[in-house]
């Protein structure tokens, strides 16, 4: 049985508003790292003058990107490396891309059984006061099972929120697991079955369900195969840019209506200061505008390749 949100507090509805008010399909990663930060940024040394310098970083991406794309997606391992004064950046860093009207997709790919499983669902899902971290969604690992997903999905469905649970990552080592044959099939296409049932059980007023799948840009035949397979499932497509992953690539991955997926783009956008084609105009000195016009570009290359080009025009 289909079980439908209210529309106003459907993840999956609130974010393909954002996506068509926006008109592209654009993820921007925040993944500071403190050898590519901006000249400046970083005041002194320790790990509480490094947190600082990355909420500061990452508030002055946001401050860049917010009129331009609908979401955000905090790495929170760069953030946790720092301790505490990094995760209490990570939580000034979600609050403020909400305040800015942005989607939050915190990317800890977290996962465990029973109990477990719901406490990081409780801790992570819901945005804004609805919970702890404030998150709209949270990537999510398939390893441990169907129980250890549930957890999520209905913290998800209660709060409003989504996740992205791995199906296919971009990563060359992901095919180690995720490409073994069993009954006949690769292992990703089953943990996508699962997904879409999960998807289906949810879906909104554009199609699609809390459930969503990370499936890497790195590999377009099988994005295209994961698209046809899970038509109730949002996409979360990593690998784009850095890792190789084109705009081309990522074509199979959208609806007829340039919906259905989000493209994330984390070092190519949030250091496009250090990059050729940005680095001689702008500089160091200059990374916001270098911020801007790579997100543009991005946002122009999708447009052009693929069928997120028609949000231009609705």
């Amino acid at each position: 049985m289909t079980t439908a949100l209210n529309a106003s507090n459907h993840f999956a509805d609130r974010l393909c508003r954002a996506i068509v008010s926006k008109g592209n399909p654009v993820l921007v990663g925040l993944d500071p790292r403190t050898e590519s930060l901006p000249p400046g940024l970083l005041q002194g040394e320790g790990l509480e003058q490094t947190a600082k310098a990355y909420a500061s970083f990452c508030r002055g991406v946001i401050d860049v990107v917010a009129p331009l794309v609908a979401a955000v997606k905090p790495q929170a391992a760069f953030f946790e490396q720092l301790g505490p004064a990094g995760c209490t950046a990570l939580a000034e860093v979600i609050r403020y891309a909400s305040g800015k009207g942005l989607l939050v997709v915190i990317d800890g790919k977290r996962n465990d059984i029973g109990t477990t499983a719901a406490a990081y669902a409780e801790a992570y899902l819901g945005p804004g006061e609805s919970s702890p971290w404030g998150g709209d969604a949270l990537t999510v690992s398939p390893y441990l099972g169907d129980d250890s997903l549930t957890p999520f999905t209905d913290v998800a469905r209660k709060r409003g929120a989504g996740i992205f649970v791995l199906v296919k990552t971009s990563n060359p080592g992901g095919k180690v697991f995720q490409d073994l044959m069993v009954d006949e099939q690769p292992l990703y296409r089953h943990v996508a079955a699962l997904v879409e049932e999960m998807s289906k059980a949810s879906a909104g007023e554009f199609g699609y369900g809390v459930a969503g799948a990370v499936a890497g840009a790195t590999y377009p035949q099988q994005l295209g195969e994961i698209r046809q397979a899970m038509s109730h499932s949002l996409l979360l497509i990593p690998g784009y840019g850095a890792q190789g992953g084109t705009a081309k690539d990522c074509a199979p991955a959208f609806d007829d209506r340039g919906l259905g997926a989000i493209v994330n783009n984390s070092r190519g956008i949030i250091f496009a200061h250090q990059k050729n084609e940005y680095k001689e105009k702008f500089g160091g000195s200059r990374w916001q505008e270098a911020v801007d016009a790579a997100t543009r570009d991005m946002i122009d290359q999708l447009a052009a390749e693929t069928s997120a080009g028609r949000l231009r025009r609705s």
